[in-house]
This record gives structure tokens, C-alpha cells and sequence, in this order.
């Protein structure tokens, strides 16, 4: 094997490798995000602002539930998290989009 075929095998090694820990970091971070915030599932919507303060956008949806929308940017990568409350003000769901 000669050197040019050696140093391509070498940097595509470490492409991959390197994707990998991005991908194994940003599993990290959500899993992490999922777990804080999903604390709140469950607990009324004076938890939540008293947590997050006012949503950035708030709607009903076809339900007729509130869905509470907190946006941010980090790095320049949109972040969404989404709390949808039922008509007792209490969190039944909540997902998050983007968020590093």
C-alpha cells in the first residue's frame, strides 16, 4: 500500500469516527433535555411558566388543547420545544425539535 492510499484510509477513519461522537453527543443532549423537561408532563401550566417563563407562541390546536411553543437559537440552529395542555391547564405532552 502506498502512502497516498494509506492517508486516505486514515482521514476517512477519522470522518467516521467523528460523526459518530456527534451523533453520540447530540443523543446525549436530547436524552438529557427530554428527561428535564418531561418532568413537567404532568404538572399544571403555572409549573411550566414559572420553568420557562411565557411562550414565544402559543395556539389551539384541532383538539382544542393549548400548545405552548418555547423557541430559541443556539449556534445559529433553531431550537423548538412544544408543551401541549388539555383543558385543565395540565401538561400532557411535551417534544423538542432542534435543541443542542
Amino acid at each position: 500500500m502506498n502512502f497516498k492510499n494509506f492517508l486516505s484510509i486514515l482521514i476517512l477513519f477519522f470522518i467516521f469516527s467523528g460523526c459518530q461522537t456527534i451523533k453520540e453527543k447530540s443523543d446525549s443532549i436530547a436524552e438529557k433535555e427530554n428527561k428535564e423537561y418531561g418532568k413537567l408532563v404532568g404538572k399544571k401550566i403555572s409549573n411550566l411558566k414559572i420553568e420557562l417563563g411565557n411562550p414565544t407562541e402559543d395556539y389551539i390546536d384541532e383538539a382544542g388543547n393549548k400548545v405552548f411553543l418555547y423557541k430559541s437559537k443556539k449556534f445559529g440552529i433553531p431550537c423548538e420545544r412544544k408543551f401541549e395542555i388539555n383543558q385543565n391547564n395540565v401538561v400532557e405532552s411535551f417534544t423538542s425539535s432542534g435543541c443542542i
